[in-house]
Parts: structure tokens; sequence; C-alpha cells
């Protein structure tokens, strides 16, 4: 069943603006009773820290075309650029700062597990059926981290392709389970890192150009053998933990993307 259909939309709170007098630049966000993650001050160019990080994780799908927005905790460029492009998506004033609507909005669209409203943890762990995070290279806390990047980009992309429902047909994958589907034997979905996609709404060709604007730096669809019927997305740039290479790789011949390396 799909998650869009799953899920209980979360109801946007209203956010008062303290009668008090503050600079805009420095004031905190009010007191706001979130599930999963709550801001605490105003963060913009040259702010660091675990809430730096915590907003890179969910606009990582607002990185633009051919880029990515690192986990590192420092509020630079490309993390102002993300943040303008989510304003911008969202209706919101669009100056690169994130400040109590940005927060706002992502209460709005976030569940209180720390998922994007339309995709869900079952949803991303569905390679063989549910797997439990475990049997890959990685730790199942950092397997997880993975797939909730993962999913935050998805919410982005969706929103991109105008709001319309993405199917995630396979997430993360187990080594027994890789195996079994004929996975290649260093997929990104053995990281959860990646997701294979369709959509009733959207072709599959419109799904694999959005996905260059969304942080995706795998990106293989139609055209290639065994992906006509879906379209694979996934973060192997990131993957590439000593960033000794750009290795951003599209390939989608049908829908215009000539295979190779960005």
């Amino acid at each position: 069943m799909r998650a869009h259909l799953m899920k209980r939309a979360v109801l946007a709170l209203a956010l008062a603006v303290p009668g008090a007098a503050i600079a805009s630049a420095v004031a905190a966000p009010p007191a706001h009773a979130d599930g999963c993650y709550t801001w605490n001050r105003t963060l913009s160019r040259g702010s660091s820290g675990s809430d730096v990080r915590e907003l890179q994780l969910r606009i990582a799908g607002w990185a633009g075309n051919n880029n990515v927005v690192e986990l590192d905790g420092q509020y630079g460029p490309k993390t102002a650029a993300a943040v303008r492009r989510f304003q911008s998506a969202y209706g919101l004033r669009s100056d690169g700062v994130a400040g109590q609507q940005t927060f706002a909005k992502l209460y709005q669209i976030q569940d209180n597990d720390c998922t994007p409203r339309h995709f869900t943890w079952n949803e991303m762990d569905d390679g063989c059926g549910r797997g439990g995070w475990t049997g890959g290279p990685l730790t199942t806390a950092q397997t997880r981290q993975n797939a909730l990047r993962t999913m935050w980009k998805l919410e982005a992309l969706r929103k991109g392709l105008g709001d319309q429902p993405l199917e995630v047909t396979s997430g993360f994958r187990s080594r027994t389970c890789n195996s079994q589907v004929g996975g290649a034997s260093n997929s990104q979905h053995l990281y959860g890192n990646a997701a294979d996609l369709v959509s009733d709404n959207r072709s599959l060709c419109q799904i694999a150009r959005a996905a260059r604007n969304h942080g995706f730096s795998g990106i293989i669809g139609p055209g290639v053998s065994g992906h006509n019927s879906h379209v694979h997305v996934d973060s192997r740039r990131e993957n590439n933990r000593d960033n000794s290479t750009n290795n951003t790789y599209w390939a989608a011949p049908d829908c215009g993307i000539a295979p190779g390396y960005r």
C-alpha cells in the first residue's frame, strides 16, 4: 500500500510571534511540540552545530542540479541555496535563512518518527520483505540514517513533480536480498541510500529528469537494461566517504540523459 495513502497528514501548528522586541537575526523560534526534532534558534550562513545538520538532512533534496548538501553541520553557501529552494517551493520568503516560518513548514511535513509526510520506514525497508535494517555493510543506525536522508530527498522530488505520489518498489536490501534480486555487489540499496520508483501520475522519464535537481547522484532509468519499469535513484556520491572522487552517475538514454559521470 502506498505511503501517501498510509500516513496521516501532520497538521501545521501556528507559531505565534512573541510580543517582546527581539532582533530577528538572533531570535529563537517559539517552543514547538514536535515528536522528532525542534529547532531553538534561527540558522543562517556561518551557523554550525547539530541543529544545522538536522536541517541539512531535511533539505538535502533541494540541493539543485548535480549538487549535494553534505551533512557536515556547517551552514555554508550550498545549505543556504538549498534552503532558498525549499522556501520558494513552499511559498515562503526565499532568503536562505532558516527561521520560524521555515521550521514551521518542516514541522508540518514531518511525522513524529522523523520521516517526511509521504514516506515511511516500512516502505524503505522492503527490498525482499521487512529486513529490519540488518544484513548490510553498515550498522543498523547508519543504514537507517541513510534511508532517512533518502526519504527526505524523495519528499523533495515528489514536491518537484507537482505533489504527485511516488511509490518505492525497492528500498534497503540485505546482502541476501540483494543477491536474490540480482543486484550489483556494491548496490547502494545495501546502504539504505537507494530507492526504485514508479508513479501512476508521472512518467518514468519525468521522474528521472526531475531527480537531477533533488540531490540524487545516482539515477538509472529507461534505456538501461533492467530499468525500463522503474527509475533507480541513490546517494552514491555521499557514500564516497573519503570524497576522493565526484562519482555522480546518471543514465536514462530513453529520457535524453546520456549515460556517464558528471
